[in-house]
């Protein structure tokens, strides 16, 4: 395979179609080498349209994002380098290298204790410092370090748990992809000085649930 034709192949084929247009967004995906992210056995897909097995036996739920869905997140929360990120879901850590690039620094949180040693070697072998990975459950916020510049959930949640916005900085703002199979919405929620935190909608997709996301109160009878 020729890696540098698949990357571009990547960026042009997948991504800008998908309206990234954000040409810093766009050349960072070069320098961020995605391969070196995706464990060895599916290293000929790193660049494929596909959601990539975390771990060999690893859960249905636990996929790397597709590409295209990884940069436009980076393009909509326009990350800028005074700001200092949550990331719900460290995975392989590729998305968490990416938000490094543009951030003051990242707090990652990963449940799973394989995923959290699989991404932190990643991430060290690729030289990124300002990132700190911890071992939690961030399905329903994380108090430490807060507020917030920038929260990003790498999974679904059913619900949005209002403890999110409320671990933001005004002018903060939280990636979302909320509902329930087949169709979801990515959110973006921006939080305003008054405290209100509006969302807009971004498009339409599907993901994997967050271990432990939030559901919506059922009716018993």
């Amino acid at each position: 395979m020729n890696v540098e034709q698949a990357r571009f192949n990547m960026v042009e084929q997948q991504i800008r179609t998908w309206e990234v247009l954000d040409q810093d967004v766009l050349d960072l995906l070069y320098v961020v080498r995605r391969e070196e992210f995706v464990p060895e056995t599916y290293r000929a897909l790193a660049f494929s349209d596909l959601e990539i097995p975390l771990l060999e036996n690893s859960s249905p739920d636990e996929r790397m994002m597709q590409p295209k869905l990884e940069a436009r997140i980076l393009q909509e929360l326009a990350v800028r380098k005074t700001e200092n990120v949550l990331e719900v879901g460290t995975g392989s850590g590729y998305l968490t290298a990416l938000l490094a690039a543009r951030a003051h620094h990242v707090h990652s949180v990963e449940i799973n204790p394989r995923l959290k040693a699989f991404a932190e070697g990643n991430l060290k072998r690729a030289g990124i410092e300002n990132v700190a990975t911890e071992l939690g459950d961030a399905a329903q916020g994380w108090r430490p370090n807060t507020p917030y510049d920038i929260i990003v959930l790498t999974g679904s949640t059913p619900v949005l748990p209002s403890t999110f916005a409320s671990q933001l900085r005004p002018g903060g703002r939280l990636f979302a992809v909320v509902g329930d199979p087949p169709v979801m919405e990515a959110q973006l929620l921006t939080c305003l000085p008054g405290g209100s935190c509006p969302a807009i909608n971004l498009f339409e997709t599907c993901l994997a649930p967050l271990k432990n996301a939030l559901q919506p109160a059922r009716f018993e009878f």
